[in-house]
């Protein structure tokens, strides 16, 4: 089911809100990218995503295929979301679920995590090792 998260950078410079369904598949991915930050993202459907305050704030980053684009705080360095534009469901949100306000570890505990393989571009079965994720 479908509720709205609070989520914000670590310094609090970057505000968002994000509806998502934290009982649906998470990811955890082994790009490049996602193992060296340790991205944990929940996905938000375009229409589901809110950037409050920040924008500015932000520093864009992009790379290889140039089709995700990757937001930092320019302050704090936390990654609390991408944009994917080229996805099975169009355009989305990932969302850092380490950066939400309003979710409990106990919460976090539960949420189901898909483990994908986008280092071989493989992103529809898990990599062979992936514990560390």
């Amino acid at each position: 089911m479908l509720q709205t998260y609070r989520g914000s950078c670590h310094c609090g410079a970057v505000r968002f809100e994000a509806d998502l369904d934290l009982t649906q598949p998470t990811f955890r991915c082994n790009c490049s990218i996602c193992r060296r930050t340790r991205f944990w993202a929940a996905v938000a459907r375009a229409d589901g995503f809110r950037l409050l305050s920040g924008k500015s704030e932000l520093t864009r980053y992009v790379f290889n295929s140039m089709k995700n684009e990757h937001f930092f705080c320019r302050h704090c360095g936390v990654r609390a979301f991408g944009v994917g534009n080229d996805t099975p469901i169009g355009k989305m949100y990932g969302v850092n679920l380490g950066c939400l306000d309003d979710v409990s570890d106990e919460q976090l505990a539960t949420v189901p995590i898909t483990y994908v393989d986008g280092l071989e571009d493989r992103w529809q079965q898990a990599p062979e090792f992936w514990r560390h994720l």
